[in-house]
């Protein structure tokens, strides 16, 4: 047995490697942040090379031998906390999990990662899925590599939506869609046959100066701080994090929308506080980390939907809309506006869709995935497929690529396996919110003055403080006192909609 004092200086010593494979990371995220930001157009070549580099040198960090033999040594050592043997538990399941994967397929992952996001950037501007296929089939054929790589019991999509939310399954996810949708789906109908809000008036002129600024001035609301982190434009918006104090979103504008650009601000700003709260002192290990994306999601979710899309939150704040832009909003009264923006009406973009038909676009991706991966479906069927799907679930027509198959970003980035998260995060964001509330009653009363920080610390108290210590439906009991509920989602909805559409 180790003795105590050898354990220190051992676990200090695995934190300092820890450490300097997070700043190879954040060096890599950095260049694929600017690659959706700033890179000029001739430097995509030599930045896809630099990413995987970069990448193959992270790898040899993550497998290395000397971290092996350190976390072997810190397994059976005395005097460690509960936080830190927990760090060496999970940190030994990263490694010998990387240690599965041969340093050559993670270059190839990394350059064909930078070639798909380049091609689909170029066919999202032409309009045209053929000048992303080739990219995509080729990342297609890696990530069904990738899962027989990291092994599965029964579906090898398995292997892929683990690396996003752990212990999550296609058996999971299928009865949990199976279930949900029918329920969307009557709510649906009745507020198809109710009187529509007229939301005509979101689709007037809106400066896109004047949209920025207010965006910004949302975002410091919100308690982004704009000392750890920036916002800048992307074709599709996200958020990064290099370390707590540098914290990076993007979003887009349109001209005509009104609420494209607010509503992906509130969003990535939901992201990026999960981020800024991690705790500091914990940079690089997996008490520093988020503890899963279902759980990122359940934050830009509460915020974009429970926070932004709330009439106490546009109490305080449709006054300044109204401010900024008199001539749009010019005779429209604040209720009005409420229901505006949470019109329900199926819609070709998921980004900008309501919160009831969203979780229709998530199941499209996520059907559309497994096909792939199991090879039932071909990459230059994707069109078709896509299109039938939304003609399906959305009674919606996809008049061209850019606004069907080609919208999202995710699959250009090898994201096999995030889409479900956006759903699972909603449904903890409900759950969140709903005992949020019930810890502090005053949180609507202060919502309407303009007050979010109360609710941010207690999100802060009792999820992002614990980095990956705790795993989701840990950190949802430890919040709510039960594990994940879908019935306080579906309570949202029922309550929420029928106030508006009177149903």
């Amino acid at each position: 047995m180790i003795k105590t004092a050898g354990s220190r200086e051992l676990y200090e010593t695995y934190r300092q490697h820890m450490r300097k494979l997070a700043d190879v990371r954040s060096a890599l995220a950095l260049m694929q942040w600017d690659q959706e930001t700033y890179l000029p157009v001739k430097g995509a070549g030599f930045r896809a090379q630099q990413v995987a580099t970069l990448s193959e040198i992270a790898h040899e960090l993550v497998t290395a031998e000397k971290l092996g033999s350190l976390l072997e040594s810190l397994e059976s050592a005395t005097g460690l906390n509960d936080t830190e043997k927990k760090n060496i538990t999970l940190t030994r399941e990263d490694f010998l999990k990387q240690k599965k994967y041969p340093a050559a397929f993670v270059r190839k992952m990394s350059e064909t990662v930078s070639k798909s996001f380049n091609a689909w950037n170029l066919a999202k501007k032409e309009n045209r899925f053929a000048t992303f296929e080739k990219e995509l089939a080729e990342l297609v054929v890696l990530k069904k590599e990738e899962t027989q790589i990291l092994g599965y019991k029964e579906h090898p999509y398995d292997a892929l939506i683990d690396e996003f939310e752990k212990g999550c399954t296609v058996q999971l996810l299928d009865k949990v869609f199976a279930n949900m949708l029918p329920k969307l789906r009557i709510i649906l109908e009745k507020i198809q046959r109710a009187n529509a809000p007229d939301d005509s008036f979101l689709f007037n002129a809106y400066d896109k100066k004047k949209q920025w600024d207010f965006g910004m001035q949302i975002i410091a609301e919100l308690g982004f701080d704009f000392e750890a982190g920036r916002q800048d434009i992307s074709s599709h918006p996200f958020s990064t994090s290099f370390n707590k104090y540098d914290v990076r979103i993007t979003t887009r504008i349109d001209e005509n929308d009104f609420s494209s650009m607010l509503f992906s601000c509130i969003h990535e700003t939901g992201h990026a506080l999960y981020e800024q709260g991690l705790p500091e002192s914990e940079y690089g290990l997996p008490s520093g980390e988020f503890a899963s994306l279902g759980i990122h999601e359940s934050q830009s979710r509460l915020w974009e939907n429970h926070v932004g899309r709330s009439p106490g939150f546009w109490k305080f704040n449709y006054p300044l809309a109204k401010e900024k832009f008199p001539e749009a909003f010019n005779g429209i009264p604040e209720e009005q506006f409420y229901k505006a923006i949470n019109k329900v009406k199926p819609s070709l973009i998921r980004t900008e869709s309501d919160e009831l038909t969203y979780h229709f676009h998530v199941m499209i991706r996520y059907e559309i995935e497994k096909m792939l991966i199991t090879g039932e479906l071909q990459t230059n069927d994707i069109p078709a497929c896509w299109n039938e799907k939304y003609k399906k679930w959305l009674t919606v027509d996809v008049p061209d690529d850019k606004r069907g198959c080609l919208q999202d970003v995710h699959w250009s980035h090898g994201s096999f396996g995030y889409f479900p998260t956006y759903s699972l995060g909603s449904f903890y964001a409900a759950q969140f919110f709903a005992h949020a509330n019930k810890t502090d009653p005053q949180l609507g009363e202060k919502m309407e003055k303009g007050n979010t920080n109360d609710l941010l610390q207690w999100l802060r108290q009792r999820i992002h403080g614990y980095g990956r210590i705790l795993n989701s439906e840990e950190i949802c009991r430890i919040a709510t006192g039960e594990t994940l509920n879908v019935q306080y989602f579906l309570d949202y909805l029922l309550d929420k909609y029928s106030r508006i559409y009177e149903i």
